[in-house]
C-alpha cells in the first residue's frame, strides 16, 4: 500500500476501525464499478434509454453490497485468527522464557550451600594436617566440576550422576567418618535414563540435614529402583530432637525442576521409621537431547 495512504489508517492493531474503513472504501469502489459497467452496457452496447435500467441498478447494488460484506467479514474472520495465533505463540514464548529464567533461578540454589560445606571439612583436614587432605580436593575437584558442568543442563543420563555419587560419598565419609551407611542399588538397564542434575546429592543432604546419627547409630540411606521407571531415595528416620521449622528448599527445589523441565512430578512418603523421595526416571530419545 502507497505509504502516503498509510499514514491516515488507523494502526494495524486497531482491526474494528480498519475493517470499517476498507469496508466502506470497497463498497465506494464497488458502486462506481458497478454504475459503470451498467451504464456501459446499457446505453453503449444495448443502447436502452438510461431510464430503464434504473431498477436492475438498484439490484446490482445490492449484490454488490452484500458481495463486498462477505468478503470483508471473512477478512475480518482471517485477521482476527492470525491475530489470535500470534498472541498464543507471544503468550507461549514469555511463558517458556519465565519457565527458563526460574529454572535457572532454582538451580542456583544448589552451589553455595555444597561448596560452604565442603570447604569447611576441607579446612579441619588442612588445619590437622590429614594425610586425607589431597584426597579430598582431588575428590571436591571432580564432584565441583560435574556440578559445574551440569547444573546449566535440563537432564542428565543416571549413569553419569552415579560416577558423580562415587567422589561425592568419599566427601561424606571424611565429613561424618563410620556415621553413614549409603547403600546403591540400580541395574545397569536403567543407566540410560534421564533424572535432573544433582536430585541425589540434594536428597541425600537432606537426608542428613533433618536426621541425628553417630558411628553407634549410623544413618541409613539407599538409593533404588522400585520396579518402575522412577528411583527412590529412603533413609531410616531418625530426626534431631530440637529440630529447626523446615523450609523444604531443597525438595521444593527438586519439585520446581521437575515440573518445568518434563511436567513429571516427585512423590514423598514419610512413615514412623523411613523417609523416602521417588523421583520419575525420564526417558529421551538421544537424537533429540544432543545438547545434553
Amino acid at each position: 500500500m502507497n505509504p502516503i495512504f498509510l499514514k491516515w489508517l488507523p494502526a494495524p492493531t486497531e482491526i474494528i476501525k480498519r475493517s470499517v474503513i476498507f469496508f466502506f472504501a470497497g463498497l465506494t469502489a464497488g458502486f462506481l464499478a458497478t454504475i459503470a459497467v451498467d451504464i456501459f452496457f446499457s446505453e453503449i452496447v444495448l443502447r436502452e434509454v438510461s431510464s430503464s435500467i434504473l431498477n436492475p441498478l438498484k439490484l446490482t447494488l445490492v449484490y454488490t453490497s452484500l458481495i463486498n460484506l462477505l468478503f470483508h467479514l471473512l477478512n475480518l474472520v482471517f485477521v482476527y485468527q492470525g491475530a489470535f495465533q500470534t498472541k498464543l505463540v507471544e503468550a507461549e514464548s514469555l511463558k517458556r522464557m519465565h519457565a527458563q529464567a526460574e529454572l535457572h533461578a532454582i538451580k542456583q540454589q544448589i552451589n553455595p550451600h555444597f561448596l560452604f560445606n565442603n570447604l569447611n571439612v576441607l579446612s579441619g583436614l588442612v588445619m590437622k594436617q590429614s594425610s586425607e587432605a589431597n584426597n579430598f580436593i582431588e575428590a571436591f575437584s571432580q564432584v565441583y566440576m560435574h556440578v559445574l558442568n551440569n547444573h546449566n543442563k535440563e537432564m542428565i543420563e543416571l549413569q553419569k550422576e552415579l560416577d558423580f555419587l562415587k567422589p561425592y560419598l568419599f566427601l561424606l565419609s571424611q565429613r561424618f567418618p563410620d556415621a553413614l551407611e549409603l547403600e546403591i542399588d540400580i541395574p545397569e538397564k536403567y543407566h540410560t535414563f534421564y533424572i535432573i542434575p544433582a536430585a541425589l546429592q540434594m536428597l541425600v543432604e537432606n537426608a542428613i540435614k533433618h536426621n541425628v546419627f553417630s558411628k553407634k547409630k549410623p544413618l541409613q540411606i539407599k538409593i533404588y529402583t522400585n520396579g518402575g521407571e522412577s528411583i527412590s531415595v529412603i533413609n531410616k528416620l531418625q530426626p534431631k530432637l530440637s529440630q529447626v521449622p523446615s523450609s523444604n528448599i531443597g525438595l521444593n527445589n527438586i519439585r520446581k525442576r521437575y515440573d518445568l523441565t518434563s511436567g513429571r512430578q516427585i512423590f514423598v512418603e514419610k512413615t514412623e521409621t523411613s523417609f523416602s523421595v521417588t523421583l520419575p526416571l525420564i526417558e529421551i530419545n538421544p537424537y533429540e537431547n544432543s545438547d545434553n
